[in-house]
């Protein structure tokens, strides 16, 4: 009977390591569309606006609540289509958000563009989804290395998706950026063929293995344990979507660099969101979650300290930088420690309810 118990943990260990591998390639294109946007997207709104330039963030703002709105639509999908089907509608919401923008910034037309903005958010709600697909399909103890692969993806994204806008901002001369969001077309495209070869156990029952009913979702979000780990991913992504998000814009309009090295800023600091991924993990199993999310939010504290110092480069830089890695510490925490307080068969709604609240607040910063 052990031996059969031992087998069966294997075999489930290597079905779940094959979905975190696939998942993770995914995650490493998808994401690719938050640092692009994030990159020239503040910039783009303030070419398209006149004297006025107070809503020149306007369309990241518009991202942000299309990641909000996407977790309300891809916990529907989910439910309707399975977790790969949906998972594939996100990525060509994404292909058709970044033909909109291109085609806003050929038009000149600044709420056009923050739609297709709030398109390509949309798609990233559908992403934000895939950490929590990885932990759903590994066994309790290989969650958080799960979500720790998936996050390391992002230093794809992280070289990716701000390269992509260095290289192809001036592809549709005369009008700049709108090749950027062009190039995101063909990386969706690439993202739905790496989906296609997803196995991801069916969540969908109401019912557990132990054949326990799903509790209510005010049962489930009123515990401690789910309400201590939702404040503090809140905390860790508002803080650094609240300093990505104005310091393209401060490094070129407020301080004279170039879009290039606000750019590579963005690049540096998204790396760093992702870097520390490859020991996470191994961070949570030795000291617990609930110390290294402790941790970040020290970080974070940090980056705050050092961007107040000044206004040079390596301000900058470091800022962001060390906003990368407390995001990381903080928000792969956090996550574990939502993802432990529901059952699989209570997925869906539990995760809906995080993501909405989560990144409507993150649009307010």
């Amino acid at each position: 009977m052990a031996a059969q118990g031992s087998q069966g943990l294997d075999g489930q260990l290597r079905a779940a390591k094959r979905n975190v591998s696939i998942l993770t390639v995914a995650q490493s294109i998808l994401g690719s569309a938050a640092p692009l946007s994030f990159s020239v997207g503040g910039l783009a709104g303030f070419q398209l606006l006149g004297a006025d330039k107070s809503l020149a963030t306007a369309p990241l703002t518009g991202f942000n609540v299309g990641v909000a709105l996407g977790a309300i639509v891809v916990a529907a999908a989910s439910r309707f289509l399975g977790r790969r089907e949906s998972f594939m509608v996100g990525a060509l919401m994404g292909a058709i958000g970044g033909v909109v923008a291109a085609l806003a910034l050929f038009r000149s037309e600044f709420w056009l563009f923050a739609f297709g903005l709030l398109l390509i958010g949309l798609s990233g709600g559908f992403t934000q989804k895939i950490r929590f697909a990885a932990a759903d399909a590994s066994p309790s103890f290989y969650k958080g290395k799960a979500i720790s692969w998936i996050l390391a993806g992002g230093i794809v994204s992280a070289i990716v998706g701000p390269q992509l806008a260095i290289w192809l901002k001036d592809w549709m001369e005369p009008v700049t950026f709108a090749g950027a969001f062009m190039g995101l077309v063909p990386l969706m495209l690439l993202a739905i063929v790496v989906l296609s070869f997803l196995k991801l156990p069916d969540t969908s029952s109401k019912t557990g293995t132990d054949g326990e009913p799903a509790r209510p979702l005010r049962e489930i979000v009123m515990t401690q344990r789910f309400v201590t780990g939702m404040i503090c991913g809140i905390s860790s992504y508002a803080l650094m979507t609240f300093m990505m998000t104005g310091a393209p814009l401060a490094m070129v309009v407020g301080c004279g660099f170039s879009s290039d090295l606000a750019t590579l800023g963005i690049q540096w600091h998204v790396i760093a969101m992702f870097a520390p991924s490859f020991f996470t993990g191994m961070l949570i199993s030795r000291f617990g979650t609930e110390k290294v999310v402790a941790a970040g939010l020290l970080i974070l504290m940090s980056c705050a300290v050092i961007a107040h110092m000044g206004v040079e480069l390596w301000n900058f830089w470091l800022a962001l930088v060390l906003l990368g890695i407390g995001w990381n510490f903080g928000f792969i925490g956090a996550t574990a420690i939502v993802a432990s307080s529901y059952r699989p068969h209570e997925a869906d709604k539990v995760q809906g309810f995080h993501d909405i609240v989560l990144f409507g607040t993150v649009a307010l910063s």
